[in-house]
């Protein structure tokens, strides 16, 4: 009896010796990812303003804000075309954009937020870089490649025969649904000639 205790008490050491360094290799693991693990306090709305607004200037564009609390803070946004066509609103961080955008000119602008202490300008928190997208409306219409395109065909050709092809673009997001889609029509001499979609 006695060595049957002596035994099992041998099997028991090892399983709790275990179960100690798991655990306190597990708590080592925590508390390091507790330390690495660093706070992400910007907090963003979706950045994004349709082309060629036709309402008064400026246009809310979205919004940067930061979770940082202090009374003296201020926003401020750097990079391109920040302060000429982008503005941020020092104390709520409303972004606006005081021209009419163009998307077929220029599609995104990326930026940088900052939040600094106006006391001594000193960083509240690391910048941040933001793209403020342009939308596109359908506002292009589709233009042909060349002024003229040359075609013949052969006398008593079969009904069906290629003559040319015709190609046009539109300057839209192709994206989008049907705003960059082209369609075909002949407009003078449809008697004898068709066009299909692809020109």
């Amino acid at each position: 009896m006695s060595h049957l205790i002596l035994l099992f008490s041998m099997f028991l050491a090892p399983a709790f010796a275990d179960g100690g360094s798991q655990k306190s290799t597990q708590d080592l693991c925590s508390n390091d990812v507790s330390h690495k693990r660093q706070k992400r306090d910007w907090i963003w709305n979706q950045m994004h303003i349709k082309e060629e607004i036709d309402t008064p200037l400026p246009h809310h564009v979205g919004k940067i804000t930061s979770s940082v609390r202090n009374n003296n803070a201020k926003y401020i946004i750097e990079g391109e075309y920040a302060n000429t066509i982008f503005k941020v609103e020092e104390t709520s961080g409303d972004v606006y954009a005081f021209e009419r955008l163009d998307r077929e000119k220029k599609a995104e602008y990326e930026l940088t937020a900052l939040i600094i202490d106006r006391t001594n300008n000193r960083s509240l928190e690391r910048p941040s870089k933001f793209i403020i997208k342009v939308y596109d409306i359908n506002d292009n219409a589709p233009v042909f490649v060349q002024k003229m395109f040359n075609g013949s065909v052969p006398e008593m050709s079969p009904v069906g025969t290629s003559v040319t092809k015709v190609t046009a673009v539109d300057a839209d997001d192709p994206t989008v649904s049907g705003h960059a889609t082209v369609t075909y029509e002949v407009t003078t001499g449809g008697d004898y000639f068709t066009i299909d979609d692809s020109g």
